[in-house]
């Protein structure tokens, strides 16, 4: 069985709608192993759906599950994220799961503040006993609609500087993700570096909406997410990550991993980024 963890939302639910559109795997390489699929929610409201909750370490149980696709739990604070992984690992170990797949972060966003939750478990994996694959995802094209959209004047004032970031669709990793979780002994020890194939700035934003771009500063953009809405750890987390953009950290393009592992080029980062942010219209930072 092949229990996917983190549905309710995000990369978790494209990956489970792409298998509930493909039930017997026909957009998948031939041969492809197709077992059974559990989704995994907090709190369960459907057929093939199971409880998984993190924060409650002792209700985990993974028995019957021959492959563990273990969506990363994040968005908190390193010692609550840790706490998360490091228990669906243990479980995981304790009922006999043979193989887990991670989604993790690129190796180029070691300078990110939410690496390190990540860098941590991959290490767990690696001295686990489980056959394992750790996916390093890219940063979303749709996280740029959200951090670097234009405002209601049509100006995109994010501060990237010059820099430029290998931005992917989240739709692409949801599908390579797939492809590795049905077949993970092809992917046995591997750790893939998954990141878009053009490099994005603010220019290429902007054309891309016809609006123009300015940027603003770090500390401005700061001062305009620490909203009242705003968990502590939120603010520096995205400051950090317009720095590590605009410092040129993020900007090394895919050398053809990706396009490898999904059987066709990746979607246009560009085109993915100009649809996420038309439908809402103008949302600058």
């Amino acid at each position: 069985m092949l229990l996917i963890t983190g549905t309710s939302g995000g990369l978790g639910s494209l990956i489970a709608r792409r298998l509930a559109d493909h039930p017997d795997g026909t957009d998948l390489p031939d041969g492809t192993d197709r077992p059974g699929v559990r989704f995994g929610t907090r709190a369960p409201d459907g057929p093939g759906q199971v409880r998984v909750d993190f924060d409650d370490p002792d209700s985990l149980d993974f028995t019957g599950v021959d492959t563990l696709l273990l969506i990363s739990a994040g968005y908190g604070e390193d010692d609550q994220v840790i706490a998360r992984h490091g228990a669906a690992v243990s479980a995981a170990e304790r009922d006999g799961v043979r193989h887990i797949v991670y989604t993790s972060l690129t190796g180029a966003g070691d300078h990110l503040p939410y690496a390190l939750a990540h860098r941590w478990t991959e290490r767990r994996l690696r001295g686990s006993g489980l056959s394992w694959t750790v996916l390093r995802n890219g940063l979303y094209a749709e996280l740029l609609a959200a951090l670097a959209a234009p405002g209601p004047d049509g100006v995109i004032t994010a501060p990237l500087a010059a820099g430029r970031l290998a931005a992917v669709a989240r739709e692409d990793l949801a599908e390579a993700a797939v492809r590795v979780a049905l077949a993970p002994d092809a992917h046995a020890g591997q750790v893939y570096e998954l990141v878009g194939d053009r490099p994005l700035g603010g220019a290429d934003l902007a054309a891309a909406v016809g609006a123009r771009y300015a940027p603003g500063s770090l500390a401005r953009a700061r001062s305009a997410l620490a909203g009242p809405d705003a968990a502590p750890f939120q603010p520096p987390m995205l400051v950090a990550t317009y720095s590590a953009v605009a410092a040129g950290f993020l900007d090394a393009p895919d050398t053809g991993t990706l396009r490898r592992l999904l059987g066709h080029p990746p979607r246009p980062a560009l085109e993915v980024y100009a649809a996420a942010v038309a439908p809402s219209g103008p949302a600058g930072v």
